[in-house]
């Protein structure tokens, strides 16, 4: 027993010895290859059949009944009092940071591909600047070089987002022969999810790129309405939990006049059963902890730079498991988003340099008082985007 207490002493302390940089490099890639699956898998049960309707529905019970408990235990004393005033804050945060958002989602990547909804989506930091700019919670300072690289980045992110709608072009690369084909060439007795999976055909490019934009906008207007209601009511798990119980609600209304097969609400195979609980486990729960992990030791910043990788994981995965083609419309579009996004990252690392700058100065002055702890002005959009994004 002493023998075998050593040797997990021994294991954690190896395990202690990586140093943490490593271990956040490490973490945030898992973590951009959760997401990247969470595209493929949505994609995948779509394909398959799942109601756009019921896939949301069970997604959002299944995450409301792992919140609870953690709610309930760990934000007792934080939580404040339950008010009409908040009742009815949370219900109109979740008709945006969760009906529209993942309703627009669905249907989006039913229109288009995992790779470009993954795309589009880098768009989401620039969109909020955009936002909170026209609120005036954000000041732009085009006198200095942080308030240009802002602008310019959203300016990037919009051409793109313009582009990938309006321009789809020739086939830069199609994966020959798609997985599907080849295993029915294999195996002709194969499960027929294996036919399922390939890129779905007749669809509307443009509409789909329009409903990821409108999706891109819920989530954008999201992370700028819930930052005065945070101030508020900080109990964050709470905040969350509130959000999927009337997400739930409003899906079901919707249900009720959108949805009236029974069928649909039936789950025909194993796969389906996977796509929502991977939604509600990986893309949710476990994307969650380490995304918060992150940022705590990393930064907002730091975790946000990771969001590109997530779109070529996409790309490398759906290439092999949906036999996706690859559009040049789609490529110039992604490349655009993804420029713009580190262009606005870029100009909110200059924009805190400034801000420390500024407040040291007095200090050096003869202020002795300790300097506060920096914050943006605007909340990062990675910063909650695990329970309410997609």
């Amino acid at each position: 027993m002493a023998e075998n207490g050593g040797g997990g002493s021994g294991l954690a302390k190896r395990m202690c010895s990586v140093p943490e940089k490593v271990q956040l490099h490490l973490s945030m890639l898992a973590l951009q290859f959760g997401y990247a699956g969470f595209h493929v898998v949505s994609r995948a049960a779509l394909n398959m059949g799942i109601s756009k309707i019921v896939f949301p529905v069970y997604r959002n019970i299944l995450a409301l009944l792992l919140l609870l408990p953690f709610a309930y235990f760990l934000e007792k004393k934080e939580r404040p009092p339950l008010t009409w005033n908040f009742i009815i804050q949370f219900f109109l945060l979740a008709i945006v940071g969760i009906t529209a958002n993942q309703g627009f989602y669905l249907l989006g990547l039913d229109n288009t591909s995992p790779t470009f909804a993954s795309a589009i989506q880098n768009s989401v930091p620039a969109i909020t600047f955009l936002m909170a700019a026209l609120l005036r919670i954000e000041k732009v300072r085009l006198d200095r070089k942080d308030g240009i690289s802002k602008v310019a980045g959203t300016l990037f992110c919009v051409a793109g987002a313009s582009v990938i709608t309006l321009y789809k072009g020739p086939t830069i690369y199609s994966p020959a022969p798609p997985l599907e084909t080849a295993a029915a060439a294999a195996m002709p007795a194969a499960p027929a999810l294996l036919y399922q999976l390939g890129d779905a055909k007749g669809k509307s490019w443009t509409l789909g790129c329009i409903f990821l934009i409108g999706h891109c906008l819920s989530w954008s207007g999201w992370l700028v309405l819930q930052a005065p209601v945070l101030k508020k009511y900080p109990a964050r798990l709470s905040f969350t939990s509130y959000q999927c119980f009337f997400g739930v609600i409003q899906f079901l209304v919707i249900a009720a006049f959108m949805e009236r097969d029974p069928q649909a609400w039936l789950v025909h195979s194993g796969a389906e059963l996977f796509s929502v609980f991977y939604a509600v486990l990986v893309a949710s729960g476990i994307a969650f902890a380490v995304q918060i992990w992150c940022i705590d030791r990393g930064g907002p910043v730091f975790v946000a730079v990771y969001q590109p990788v997530q779109t070529l994981v996409v790309a490398i995965m759906t290439s092999f498991l949906l036999g996706e083609e690859f559009y040049l419309g789609g490529i110039i579009g992604a490349v655009l988003i993804i420029t713009g996004l580190y262009l606005v990252l870029w100009g909110k690392n200059e924009e805190r340099k400034f801000t420390v700058a500024a407040i040291q100065s007095p200090a050096d002055h003869g202020n002795n008082r300790a300097t506060p702890h920096i914050k943006s002005s605007t909340t990062q959009p990675l910063l909650s985007q695990s329970t309410e994004n997609a």
